[in-house]
């Protein structure tokens, strides 16, 4: 008999998050005790509480601009190596709380300089975090992988700085590159140079795309810049028409994102607080599920946001009747999706991930 979908029952099996910004997942007590080492006073509020209240609230605007603002907290807390490997190490932790077993951690080393840090010290605190962190969780009988994707700001110009730091980095964690930031005006095609040189070292990178603005994005960052995978994706469903009897007709483009498997990384929660979909019941990710598209589930920013992917699973369960089939073909779904070796994603899902539900379901 299966066991009863609910929060504590999803937090025990295993996950996989391939979606998620280490500024954007600070603990609030951590954002104070880094403040006060640094002598950084401008945070809203002294208390956790009220300060996690206020990162919700801030988030919650319906503006991808106001969500964005928060961030000035959390990176001016982050510019120190011990800060950068405690927020690192605290973050696998958590995740592996949380019932993780596979995650792709995002971060900008770029936002991360301003106390004279360079690139590379970034990248290799981070690192040295996300191995701490895991081998804690280990200890408490959560094991838990993390990959690093390093990030470039769209609006900067240091992509292909950033792109050959991945590949600098691409054996001892970092799995990935990744561009974000406001999308209006700042097209992915303004990186052509750091995408292809990332083709020809053979390596990985995903886009945000079509989170706050439309197509145009999703098909540059796929047929220009040769995107692996849609960070966000929401709004290819501006190319799917669905008529009053529930047929849904593909345009060309969401044809060709479905056919080719091309994964999209939603961020349910976060499409809500940013305003790109009213509410979860009306979040594309029902339509897309239906249509068979490659759905992940994902957290963006689990402080911003105030979620999990416990939580992000359990509502999406609550609002589409989704069980424990759904649950277990989004996380397979991930992990196909994941940047790391072939055996690797097939280690994961046939050992721990297909084992973890099948006792679920039993």
């Amino acid at each position: 008999m299966a066991v009863p979908l609910n929060a504590d029952t999803v937090r025990d099996a295993p996950k996989v998050l391939l979606h998620d910004h280490l500024d954007g997942g600070l603990r609030p007590a951590t954002v104070l005790e880094l403040a006060d080492a640094v002598g950084y006073d401008a945070l809203p509020s002294s208390d956790a509480g009220e300060l996690g209240a206020w990162f919700l609230a801030a988030s919650h605007s319906g503006s991808l601009v106001r969500y964005l603002e928060g961030f000035g907290h959390t990176v001016a807390v982050m510019q120190t190596p011990d800060a950068l490997v405690r927020v690192a190490a605290e973050c696998a932790e958590d995740l592996a709380a949380d019932g993780v077993v596979y995650a792709e951690v995002r971060f900008a080393p770029e936002l991360h300089v301003a106390g004279g840090l360079e690139l590379h010290a970034v990248v290799e605190a981070v690192l040295e975090g996300f191995r701490v962190g895991s081998a804690r969780a280990a200890e408490r009988g959560r094991r838990i992988r993390v990959g690093c994707l390093l990030t470039a700001m769209r609006h900067a110009a240091r992509s292909r700085e950033i792109a050959e730091l991945s590949i600098r980095y691409r054996h001892t964690g970092v799995v990935g590159f990744d561009i974000a930031g406001a999308e209006a005006g700042f097209p992915p095609t303004r990186h052509l140079d750091a995408f292809e040189y990332l083709r020809q070292q053979n390596s990985h990178f995903t886009i945000h795309a079509g989170e706050a603005f439309g197509l145009p994005s999703i098909w540059e960052a796929l047929q220009w810049c040769g995107a692996d995978r849609l960070g966000h994706g929401v709004r290819i469903v501006d190319d799917i028409t669905v008529a009053e009897d529930g047929t849904a007709t593909l345009g060309p483009l969401a044809a060709y994102v479905r056919d080719k498997r091309i994964p999209l990384e939603m961020c349910p929660t976060s499409n809500v607080h940013t305003g790109a979909t009213k509410s979860l019941a009306d979040h594309p990710i029902g339509l897309l599920t239906d249509l068979r598209f490659r759905v992940t589930v994902n957290t963006d920013n689990r402080l911003m946001s105030d979620v999990s992917v416990t939580g992000e699973l359990t509502a999406l369960a609550q609002t589409f009747g989704y069980d424990w089939d759904r649950l277990q073909w989004f996380t397979v779904n991930a992990m196909k999706s994941a940047f790391i070796g072939f055996d690797e994603r097939l280690a994961l899902i046939n050992d721990v991930i297909k084992p973890g539900y099948a006792a679920l379901t039993a």
